[in-house]
């Protein structure tokens, strides 16, 4: 057997800690089944006294985190840090500096960074890994690295964010608005305490940029997302969404279009029933359309230690193995479109909260009629004469930019008393 893989680990939470215990308890399937017995050698947190379910007394602390990256007992970095810059940032570059392995789970590090630090990673001819950064225990990148080597994509999306899906889940059930679910999932830790990053959609984007890049060969481009997050849906649109036959999911979508590759978070509205809809909770769900193989659904936890872990360990397992590659597909000219959504045609949900009096829908269709908008359908519930009342309509397919200029003009209407919501409608 090979000599052994020494491990240096970087960071202590939940995740980190569990990654510690399967090297240390499972370090015997570990070797049977990579031929190298992997060894944890030191490791680096804040905290040195707070006990994490693992007994971390015999293993060589290191207070200043980048010092890993400069011990020689260590042949591979774990990063668990997070965060796009600062230690993480610095431990990373200084480990491909001393030709030592990365294995990481962080994606925002990747999503604006990755280029340049999988480039070191070739030079100094290491492995940089992150399997555990989109999707958690979903082997969504060595199925797009490896399995699909051949294949073409045309397209890929899904659910990428488990906080997100959890509350979206929370709210087609009934148990609340926005806040009030919110709240619970901050109280169930699906949600951090400042859960911007998620419901605006960051978290998302940091990821599809990541799938974008493996999907398409092309750079990472971040920048380059269209996003919008979830912090504007009303319970009220799950029930007209039911009623129309669909479910309201955050989704991630990358698609090749003939002016590049379009990336776009959003809320969406899909068919019921359909392997995208019927993800719920905090699970991850992607879809791949490719040639030759077809469309191939991965679905799966897509966060938690025990997923996270189980993906670090994958690559660790893989580095064991001898097993290195490049991080990413060989980059090809042609990035994301210069407007990301502003040619992409579909199918729209509008609610519009409008003072219930004679002609106001006539005033609402006559400017989608101007624009060449047609209605497929139209939903008003009740009357309550000059109260506002919501005015609901699903169009037939349209181009992006001309529903956004006829939003606008309908928005300015005396009767229009709150501004439009709208929803891309997804076929898939």
């Amino acid at each position: 057997m090979s000599a052994p893989l020494r491990v240096g680990l970087a960071g202590l939470g939940t995740v980190g800690a569990r990654v510690a215990r399967l090297i240390i308890e499972r370090g015997d399937l570990l070797a049977e089944r990579t031929g190298r017995r992997l060894k944890l050698t030191a490791v680096s947190a804040r905290d040195r006294t707070r006990w994490r379910g693992v007994d971390l007394s015999d293993y060589t602390w290191v207070s200043e985190t980048v010092e890993l990256a400069e011990r020689n007992d260590v042949d591979v970095v774990v990063e668990l840090v997070g965060g796009a810059d600062g230690v993480a940032r610095a431990l990373v570059t200084e480990a491909f500096r001393r030709g030592k392995h990365v294995v990481t789970a962080n994606k925002a590090l990747i999503a604006h960074h990755g280029a340049t630090l999988a480039a070191m990673a070739e030079r100094s001819g290491t492995a940089f890994a992150y399997e555990a950064a989109v999707a958690g225990g979903v082997p969504i990148i060595k199925t797009l690295r490896e399995a699909l080597v051949v294949n073409r994509v045309s397209k890929l999306y899904g659910i990428l964010n488990g906080t997100c899906n959890f509350i979206l889940t929370q709210m087609a059930a009934g148990k609340g608005d926005f806040a009030a679910v919110l709240k619970e999932a901050q109280r169930l830790g699906y949600a951090e305490a400042d859960p911007s990053f998620d419901v605006e959609g960051t978290d998302a984007a940091h990821k599809l940029a990541i799938l974008s890049a493996l999907a398409f060969g092309t750079p990472i481009d971040f920048e380059g997302v269209f996003r919008e997050g979830i912090t504007k849906i009303s319970s009220v649109d799950f029930d007209y969404a039911r009623e129309f036959g669909y479910a309201i999911k955050l989704l991630a979508i990358a698609e090749a279009t003939g002016a590049g590759v379009r990336q776009h978070v959003h809320l969406a509205m899909v068919p019921q029933h359909t392997p995208i809809a019927d993800v719920d909770g905090a699970y991850n769900a992607i879809v791949i359309e490719a040639d030759p193989l077809g469309r191939l659904v991965l679905e799966g936890p897509g966060a938690g230690a025990g997923a996270t872990a189980s993906a670090v360990l994958s690559d660790l397992a893989d580095i064991a193995r001898g097993l290195v590659m490049p991080a990413f597909q060989k980059p090809v000219p042609g990035t994301t479109e210069a407007t990301p959504l502003a040619s992409r045609e579909g199918s729209f949900y509008l609610r519009f909260t409008a003072l219930d009096r004679p002609g106001v829908i006539a005033e609402i269709a006559g400017i989608l009629s101007g624009y060449d908008i047609s209605i497929e359908s139209m939903v008003q519930r009740g009357r309550d004469p000059g109260a506002p009342v919501s005015v609901v309509m699903i169009t037939h397919e349209a181009r992006e930019a001309v529903m956004a200029q006829a939003l606008k003009a309908i928005a300015g209407l005396a009767n229009v008393v709150e501004a439009p919501c709208m929803i891309r409608i997804e076929a898939f």
